[in-house]
Parts: C-alpha cells; structure tokens; sequence
C-alpha cells in the first residue's frame, strides 16, 4: 500500500528523493515581499522565510511534498501518527529536526530561531496556551495558518471556510508562491486532481454510507461536514452518515449512529490505542451489533494524517474508493 503512494505522489511530485528535477527558489526572492491571502486575510511576508518550525504531521509533509525541507528549522509531532518510513519524502524526515513529540511552544520556536510558524488551530495553535499567530507576531515571527483550520463564525472555534481538499491546494499555491516553487505546486495539485478524478469515475452508483470513528467509546468522536473525512468520504465514493453535522471534528451519541446503521465504519488511526483494539471494541460493542458495517464486518483503517489537511489526501480517496467499490 505504501510503495503504491510513494509512486502516486513521485509522479505528481517534482521534489528530490522521487528521481526528478528540482525547482529552485530564485536567488532574488529572498528578499522580496510575498502578500498571501490566508484565511480570509492579506498577510504580507517581507522576506522569504529560511526557518520554518511546523506543527504536526500533515502540516509537516506539506513542507515536505513541496521539496522546502531546506527552509525548515525543525517540526513538532506526537510519535504515535503512524509509520514515518515508508512515506515519498523519509528524507524530510531524516534532515529536519524533531524539535518536540508534543505541540510547539514559543520556547521550541525561539530555541530553533525560527523565522515563520506554520500551525493550525487545534494543530498547535491554542489560546489556552497562548500560542497564537498573534502571541507571535508580538515576537516577531510570522505565522501562516493551514487553511483546513482557518475559524469561521459559527461559533468562537469553529473551523473550516472551504471544502478540504480546496484548502488543500489552496496552501500548496500560497506556499507556492512564498516559496518561489510555483511549478512545483501546480505539478502537485494537477497530479493530485486527477488522482481524485479518476476515483470518482468510477465511484459506485448506489453510495454505501460511511460512518468515521476517530476515537471513544463512551461517546464517539468523529467528522462532521466540515471536516477533512467528509469530502474524503464523498469524493471515494460514500456518503458520510454525519455530514448533517454542521461542525468539523466532534463527539456525537452511539445512538445517532445506530439510527443510521452506516454500511462501512472507517478507523482513524493513532494514538495510545491501536486500530486493532478500536475494531475489536466496535465488533464486541452490543449497541452495535445490527449495525451494518460490524454485521458483516466492514471496517477499513486509515492513518491520522490521511484524513487531516495533506499531501496523502489523494491517496487515501484512492484506497479507501477502492475498498468501498469491492465491500459488499
């Protein structure tokens, strides 16, 4: 399954360790003004960053699919996101420093001399904490943020202003352009869009319903139409049981999804408990046993980073379309 991604993204991608050409940043923009359009807001960069400190996986890897390994100062990432050695760009990984295995902090950034933070709300940037583009700025440091976590008006959270895999090419063009590797991101994307194009074509007529079970068994936690999962879901082919849902990533009641009986359960997985006691916990569960997807036993896993903002995007609608045209 992962040789299979690494030789999608190699064909989509133009970054070193795929055996193709490398764009190289213009010597002159490094010291040119970038303005960007981030969440709804101009933000204007005065100099190329050189120092970027990110947070989180799929944050990290969008530095990575882009080949800017060499303008990071180092990332923050729990250890429990999944094999990190079969993805297209291990050498990201093995040239950038781990910097924490918790969120980054001012302290991370200072220590690293960072020169742009690249975070999302709720993937290391929090008011609780005080770690916010804001708190930032008045240090400095720049900040952009990943687009699949730019706040709305909802509520004073609430997340998500763009269908995911919009927000997805949005940032790869802003990074882009701030960058000077503008080839490069139109050669991702348009490997990208015809990836998920191609999964669509041959999406199934009658749409199985998909219900994605994150982590909990008291309540669940899961997407809803504003999260990553759900036009995931969609584009592979299925419905998301709880795309009514007006929220992102939320907790919901066992009841509601037995009210839908989804025909395929899919398994976020990360953390402290693995897929396989999640599956064993969703088969044995006795609210759940005239549910569909655990009736005849339709669970399909995916990693934490597929189905959050990133360049493996495309590849899990492809794997999970694929699982979806044959469950039966």
């Amino acid at each position: 399954m992962r040789k299979l991604l690494a030789a999608a993204l190699c064909l989509a991608a133009t970054a070193t360790g795929c055996g193709a050409s490398v764009e190289t940043t213009p010597k002159d923009a490094r010291s040119s003004s970038v303005t960007l359009t981030n969440c709804g807001q101009k933000v204007t960069f005065d100099k190329v960053p050189e120092r970027v400190v990110t947070n989180d996986v799929g944050i990290t890897e969008l530095m990575f699919a882009l080949g800017l390994d060499d303008r990071m100062a180092g990332f923050a990432m729990p250890d429990d996101k999944g094999d990190l050695g079969g993805v297209p760009w291990k050498d990201g990984y093995d040239k950038v420093k781990w910097l924490s295995k918790d969120q980054l902090t001012k302290e991370n950034v200072l220590d690293a001399r960072g020169d742009m933070v690249f975070a999302g709300w709720n993937y290391g940037f929090r008011e609780d904490a005080g770690f916010t583009p804001d708190a930032l700025k008045k240090l400095g440091i720049p900040s952009y943020i990943l687009t699949e976590s730019c706040r709305n008006g909802r509520t004073k959270t609430s997340r998500g202003i763009m269908p995911p895999l919009e927000a997805l090419y949005t940032d790869l063009t802003n990074l882009g352009k701030l960058f000077g590797v503008e080839k490069r991101a139109a050669t991702l994307i348009s490997g990208f869009k015809k990836e998920v194009a191609d999964v669509r074509a041959e999406a199934p007529a009658k749409k199985p319903t998909v219900f994605l079970y994150d982590s909990g068994q008291d309540q669940p936690f899961t997407s809803g139409r504003y999260a990553a999962p759900d036009q995931i879901i969609g584009e592979a082919g299925g419905v998301n049981v709880m795309h009514d849902v007006q929220d992102s990533w939320t907790t919901v009641g066992w009841e509601s999804v037995v009210e839908r009986n989804p025909d395929t359960i899919v398994i976020c997985d990360y953390g402290d408990v693995s897929a396989e006691q999640k599956k064993k916990f969703l088969l044995s569960y006795p609210p759940l046993r005239n549910v569909s997807a655990v009736k005849h036993r339709r669970i399909f896993t995916l990693d934490y980073v597929d189905l959050v903002e990133s360049p493996r995007n495309p590849s899990a609608i492809a794997r999970l379309g694929a699982y979806l045209r044959t469950a039966g």
